[in-house]
């Protein structure tokens, strides 16, 4: 078939691999337009920008598709179908009309559960035992469009968000090539979603990532590591008389009680209820490191963190 790709991030690049590698024609890939980027502020394009310029296909960065010229440039590829993943702009109705057989996309939860932006930080820091990730076809509603296939996978007690991306990007790519095989077939059914059940997945915002220890241990657990790796669940350790802000990268629930932000025991930390164990860190400015190799430099540590 002849398919438009539409996508920006790392999480996006194995299901536009998958397309290619099956044999498909992708027409034009579509992404976010390059931003600045580091000390020197160059302009870096996004990974599936350099992924289609590999392919050798041709890439597309409008930085809104609600003008009419782009639209006609849009319908000009003649597509069969759009496939979104992690795109990043509005597809207004004449986007999602243009190709013959419409636009599917691909999310990453088990929908009506957690529609919306930050779907896998949000199902770990709601402490969710299992999500999923579904190939819909796309309408004028934020995620609400019919479900055709889809993969329940498991969320285990101290994964991350990371690990949870990962695996999760994987899966996708090989359903949505199901889904597009069947989908050339003439097989592929949607299901409405139910009303029932809806959840919306706000984005994170940076006033969220300081860790709130008064909080119970197993929410601080999940709100650690449904930000892990990025932006990061962070706190403030007083170390040789300053405050150092202090990522939290992983962790587990601890036996222990005492006052909220009480170190109980090296990096155990006492919460609302309970306690944590923090197992990786990273201090500003450095890189991640476990426990005993950030103990062994920090030095003489105060009775409680902030």
């Amino acid at each position: 078939m002849r398919v438009v790709f539409m996508g920006t991030p790392d999480f996006s690049v194995p299901t536009l691999t998958e397309i290619v590698s099956s044999g498909h024609e992708v027409v034009a890939v579509y992404t976010r337009a390059p931003k600045p980027a580091g000390r020197g502020q160059e302009e870096r394009k996004s990974p599936v920008h350099l992924a289609a310029e590999a392919f050798g296909i041709p890439v597309f960065t409008p930085r809104s598709l609600k003008g009419e010229a782009e639209q006609i440039v849009f319908a000009s590829h003649e597509a069969d179908v759009a496939i979104v993943v992690a795109y990043g702009l509005l597809l207004p109705k004449p986007i999602l009309d243009a190709p013959a057989l419409g636009c599917l996309n691909l999310h990453g939860s088990l929908l009506p559960r957690w529609r919306g932006a930050a779907p896998i930080q949000r199902a770990i820091m709601a402490g969710d035992t299992q999500t999923g990730v579904m190939v819909m076809q796309m309408d004028e509603g934020l995620d609400t469009g019919p479900v055709a296939i889809g993969e329940v996978m498991p969320i285990g007690p101290d994964m991350t968000a990371g690990e949870l991306h990962d695996t999760m990007m994987r899966t996708g790519a090989d359903l949505m090539g199901r889904a597009l095989a069947a989908l050339e077939r003439g097989s592929l059914d949607f299901t409405p979603q139910p009303e029932t059940g809806a959840v919306y997945a706000r984005k994170i915002e940076k006033a969220e990532a300081r860790i709130d220890w008064s909080r119970p241990a197993a929410e601080v657990h999940n709100h650690i590591r449904g930000l892990s790796p990025f932006p990061g669940a962070w706190f403030e350790l007083e170390l040789a008389g300053k405050p150092v802000r202090i990522k939290a990268l992983r962790s587990t629930l601890a036996q222990g009680t005492g006052a909220p932000g009480t170190l109980l025991d090296g990096l155990t930390i006492a919460c609302g209820t309970g306690a944590v164990r923090l197992t990786q860190l990273q201090r500003e400015g450095k890189g991640a490191m476990d426990t005993a190799t950030f103990l062994r430099g920090a030095g003489a540590l105060p009775p409680t963190v902030r």
